[in-house]
């Protein structure tokens, strides 16, 4: 034990000596003196530790930095405000010397501006900003989201108050109070958002740095969308041809393709080039921008004699080809609901046949991505390595880095073990 001691001890010497020993004092308030006296200037001051000049103790010496007044005494004349104020000052700065931010590095830039946007003029400020690299999907997600955000900031009087007021503290409330009136679905979408946003002001040096990063997310049971059996998969093709066949080919494009029903629903005839089988799909994010995508000969079949001539008309509206004036939502939604219909009539044919099977609401169109990307993965398994076969299949379904497409894989149980029955045999 004593051994163990040593170690500690000798480790914790080094460390010390390597620079936890405190490199600043905590900054403070000077308010005018005992009687707060508004006609002098007021100001936040701080020593740190400079990193050429050592003290006869060996310590480096703790100098004394300029003062920060960040336009107060011009903005606030009353004692309340500027104590308010420079208390925010003083909080932001004390966190970041916190992080390691040194004022030798030029790392503690406070901007000027930080106190002059209000609450809600930052948050209109930055989703200004973001908008620029939304979908048309997300945009009005983003929108509502930060328009509850701003009304429950007015609740607590701090719409009109600086952004640098609005603390992690502010925000976590917000997201508890989400969870307790919805689900944790919902706050944690509320937290993307309003963590985008900060990200904006982060970037424009309105804000020291985006706290809400580090507010953790809460788990939440997935969506459902499972796999269908490879049995149903004939029979339920079969039945959409003979139902619906415009619905078997928008289900297609998700099998075949790997596309996500709402990449379909904005597919245009100008996104596909059909000598060179290929289409451009859109992708969530615009920052991402487009992927090209081969189209397999299987799809080709179906769309080689469709008229091209209307570029701008989509691949898909309810009767086809053509224009459909609805934002991309409601015709994803069209599609999922025209499916679902469908759904019901394939499990009354299947109890009418005495098939005890039904398909239940797991059963999606999104599911038919996740089953054909499993058969094409076992397929591939039979004859490559799963890092051989991960890297072929990255190819063909789009995901953008090879640890997101094995989450995926791991996600809808892709890859089983072989029968190990064998194992418990003594």
């Amino acid at each position: 034990m004593s051994f163990f001691f040593d170690i500690l001890q000798t480790a914790y010497s080094n460390a010390y000596s390597s620079g936890l020993k405190k490199q600043y004092t905590e900054p403070k308030i000077y308010h005018g003196g005992k009687n707060f006296d508004l006609s002098k200037r007021w100001y936040v001051y701080y020593s740190y530790a400079h990193p050429e000049l050592i003290g006869k103790n060996g310590n480096p010496v703790m100098v004394r930095q300029p003062p920060i007044t960040m336009s107060i005494n011009k903005n606030y004349k009353t004692k309340q405000e500027r104590l308010f104020h420079l208390g925010i000052v003083s909080e932001v700065l004390l966190e970041l010397l916190k992080e390691g931010s040194s004022p030798y590095k030029g790392e503690m830039e406070l901007n000027n501006q930080s106190l002059e946007y209000t609450s809600v003029a930052a948050l209109d400020y930055a989703l200004d900003l973001k908008n620029s690299t939304l979908s048309e999907t997300s945009k009005p997600d983003y929108r509502s989201r930060c328009n509850q955000f701003k009304k429950y900031l007015k609740k607590k009087n701090l719409a009109d108050k600086s952004i640098l007021s609005i603390t992690r503290e502010v925000v976590n409330t917000y997201l508890e109070g989400i969870v307790k009136a919805s689900s944790a679905r919902n706050r944690n979408n509320t937290r993307i958002v309003l963590s985008a946003l900060f990200g904006e002001l982060d970037d424009s040096r309105i804000i020291p740095r985006n706290f809400i990063e580090t507010i953790k997310v809460l788990d939440t049971k997935s969506v459902s969308h499972d796999t269908y059996p490879l049995k149903v998969l004939e029979t339920l093709f079969a039945f959409m041809k003979e139902k619906d066949p415009l619905l078997l080919l928008f289900v297609k494009f998700v099998s075949y393709n790997f596309l996500r029903p709402i990449e379909v629903c904005r597919l245009q005839l100008k996104d596909i080039v059909l000598s060179q089988k290929l289409l451009t799909v859109h992708t969530k994010n615009k920052k991402k921008g487009k992927k090209t995508k081969i189209i397999p000969n299987i799809v080709i079949d179906e769309i080689k004699n469709f008229d091209f001539s209307a570029q701008e008309d989509f691949l898909f509206t309810p009767t086809g080809v053509g224009k459909w004036d609805a934002k991309e939502t409601s015709r994803r939604d069209y599609f999922t609901t025209r499916f679902r219909k469908l759904k019901n009539q394939y499990n009354k044919h299947l109890t009418s046949q005495g098939k005890a099977l039904q398909l239940g609401r797991e059963y999606t169109v999104y599911s038919f991505r996740h089953t054909f990307i499993t058969m094409l993965f076992r397929k591939l398994r039979e004859d490559f390595s799963y890092t051989e076969t991960c890297d072929k299949l990255m190819l063909i379904t789009g995901h953008s880095t090879l640890k997101a497409l094995k989450e995926y894989l791991k996600d809808i149980d892709a890859e089983l073990p072989k029968d190990y029955s064998g194992l418990f045999v003594p």
